[in-house]
Order: C-alpha cells, then structure tokens, then sequence
C-alpha cells in the first residue's frame, strides 16, 4: 500500500487533533465539516475506515519514518558494470 509523505501526515493529525480540541473546549456535540474531511483524509491515506484506526497508523509511519535511514548502495563502475532499468532492474 502507498503511504503518504510522513511530513504530510504530521500536518494531518496535528491539525485534526487541534480541531478536536478545541470542538471539544467549546462543547461542540458534532464535529465541523473540516473535522470530517481531515478524518476522511486520514483514513484514506492509511486505508482504513476509522479514524482512531487511522491516527494511530499515522503516528507509527511517522514513527518509523524518523528511525534510521538505510545506506544507499553504491552503482558498480567499469567493465562488467550493470545500469539500472526503467524498471529498477539490473541489465548487463
């Protein structure tokens, strides 16, 4: 499954949250209408279809994402040497 850019979570779930927030500071029963297409943007972004399931699938790519970052691999040079493919693959 695709999943977004984790910078682009972050800003999702803050924003919601502070929404929530603040609904639930002013003793709003039923959230607003950006409250609900932030739920639904998350939930759609983590394949989901509740937004608890969703804001907690967000915090863990987030998570994961700000963990160590793999090497990249040198490319091989000179005689013998592969490229890469459109495809990602290795040709001779």
């Amino acid at each position: 499954m695709l999943m977004p850019d984790p910078g682009t979570l972050r800003k999702l779930v803050g924003e919601y949250e502070a929404l929530v927030a603040r609904q639930a500071g002013s003793g709003a029963v039923k959230a607003d209408r950006r409250a609900q297409d932030l739920a639904y943007t998350l939930c759609v972004s983590t394949g989901t279809r509740d937004v608890n399931l969703a804001l907690r699938k967000a915090r863990s790519h987030i998570a994961a994402a700000q963990g160590p970052v793999a090497p990249i691999p040198l490319r091989p040079t000179g005689p013998g040497a592969t490229e890469p493919h459109d495809t990602g693959e290795a040709v001779a």
